[in-house]
């Protein structure tokens, strides 16, 4: 029993030692079109005419391929051969083939290590085809449509070329920049790496063919420097061949000057905001915006300058308290930062104190006999001319105001009139231009004292309009009676049409 068991063992043993020879034994093929595969007596062999022919029995070539052990290139083969080039050849003496495909019998059979052993070079059709990045070469004898593969197998792949571009070379902080791989070849995955100034590596990103583009922004100033590597499908890396930098703009920096602070009786006086003083480090200052903001936050009023010395001149027409914001800009664009807010918070008060000049032309009430002395039947009137000095005051700014003035009126006539001296002490309303006051006042009178003609007390009431308002300066034209108090009316009373300078 054991005797047979080892018999049986040996046996098998053999078998597959005699079947690994068979297949290593070099078959001598010394003609061909004995064992044809496709027909092709009485046509060319050409190769439309092969093509055709292989088409018709595609299915005996894909049982051909798998009998081979080449399944694999069944597909590759029956579509690139109708593209391909055939190049028409010859097979030299002596050249060996891993296989070819025949027909016995009208069945399908394959034939292995094949030695082109004819007495001449056999005349043959080679079609290269492609698979999984290699060539092959399939080898058509032109006398019997056989299909043989070549032993020549060319690897294809080639070796990567790395490509890479950052745009922009020059950004702001926070500007998107984009890298773009899209022009390496051959490769199957690509990394960009990216370090600052100092060498610090601040990201890798992995990139494909499919998307090979990357955007990124930085937050800092300063030169960022960007490399390249290509990775070919055979996994080996290429570096790009320059690394690409990127400069990262430093914003301008901001300083601000006003030339009053705080600014006291400056309505309707210029005021300047200066930013003169910023500079940036990289570059120039190109533009500054100024933006001034009431007490409640709104912006009521802008100047963009584009050119030196980075100033503006405004006059305010009210008091208050504002704010001037200033931001400036570089010739990159980029503006100084908001976390550094460069503005200044200011008041702006409304001049409330002025000197006042007056004069002009004044009537006098009085009373004259025919001889000319004073009579207490008879009234008349004296034209005169007037001139005062006083202080305007502001009780509140263009609503209410107080005026406190004397001076001293000539009559154009001679005896009995007499100068005339008054003063007054009023309180006025106003109402745009117009202004209306009264209060108390004090005046001598026009002709010798007697019963009638005495100084006293007045009623003052002036009316008239602003001819000019510079704010800091004003002109007034007014019109004036007086009634006097405690006095006789007919004899006493007073009235002026006057121009006023305040200053």
């Amino acid at each position: 029993m054991k005797l047979s068991k080892s018999m049986l063992f040996f046996v098998v043993m053999a078998l597959v030692v005699f079947t690994a020879m068979s297949f290593a034994q070099t078959t001598k093929l010394k003609r061909v079109g004995l064992y044809t595969f496709c027909t092709v007596k009485g046509q060319e062999p050409t190769p439309a005419v092969m093509k055709g022919l292989f088409d018709a029995h595609a299915a005996d070539i894909k049982t051909g391929f798998e009998l081979a052990g080449n399944a694999e290139l069944y597909e590759p083969f029956m579509q690139q051969m109708k593209t391909a080039e055939w190049i028409d050849t010859t097979l030299p003496i002596g050249d060996t083939l891993p296989w070819m495909l025949f027909k016995s019998h009208n069945q399908v059979k394959v034939a292995r290590n094949i030695e082109w052993a004819g007495k001449a070079p056999l005349p043959v059709f080679i079609v290269p085809i492609q698979k999984d990045f290699r060539q092959y070469e399939i080898v058509i004898p032109k006398g019997c449509g056989n299909i043989a593969l070549s032993s020549k197998v060319v690897d294809l792949i080639k070796p990567a070329v790395c490509s890479l571009t950052v745009t922009p070379a020059r950004a702001n902080a926070n500007d998107p920049i984009t890298v773009d791989m899209s022009g390496s070849l051959e490769a199957k995955s690509m990394t960009v790496t990216v370090v600052d100034a100092q060498g610090q590596k601040l990201a890798t990103q992995e990139l494909t063919p499919a998307s090979p583009k990357w955007q990124t922004k930085f937050d800092k100033p300063g030169e960022y420097t960007f490399t390249g590597t290509a990775f070919g499908l055979d996994g080996k890396p290429a570096n790009c061949a320059a690394s690409v930098k990127v400069s990262i703009n430093f914003p301008p920096i901001c300083k601000l000057w006003t030339s009053c602070m705080p600014c006291e009786d400056y309505v309707g006086r210029p005021i300047t905001f200066d930013a003169s003083g910023s500079s940036d480090p990289d570059g120039e200052i190109a533009k500054v915006v100024f933006e001034l903001i009431d007490s409640d936050g709104n912006v009521i009023d802008t100047c963009v300058t584009t050119r030196k010395p980075w100033t503006w001149e405004k006059v305010f027409t009210k008091p208050g308290t504002f704010t001037i914001s200033t931001t400036v800009f570089d010739n990159d664009g980029a503006q100084s930062p908001a976390s550094d807010p460069c503005r200044l918070t200011f008041e702006v008060t409304q001049k409330k104190l002025f000197w006042t000049v007056a004069g002009g032309l004044g009537l006098h009430a009085g009373a004259v006999d025919d001889a000319g002395t004073p009579s207490l039947t008879e009234t008349t009137q004296v034209l005169s001319g007037f001139l005062r000095v006083g202080l305007f005051t502001w009780i509140s700014p263009d609503k209410w105001s107080f005026t406190l003035s004397g001076g001293g009126a000539l009559p154009f006539s001679g005896s009995p009139w007499k100068a005339v001296f008054t003063a007054d002490a009023l309180i006025n309303g106003h109402f745009k231009s117009f202004f209306l006051g009264t209060g108390v006042g004090f005046s001598t009178p026009s002709q010798a004292a007697d019963d009638n003609h005495k100084s006293g007390v007045d009623l003052p009431v002036q009316l008239g309009f602003d001819i000019m308002d510079k704010w800091t300066s004003k002109g007034q034209l007014f019109l004036e009676f007086r009634a006097p108090i405690g006095r006789s009316f007919d004899h006493n009373w007073k009235s002026g049409l006057g121009v006023r300078f305040l200053f």
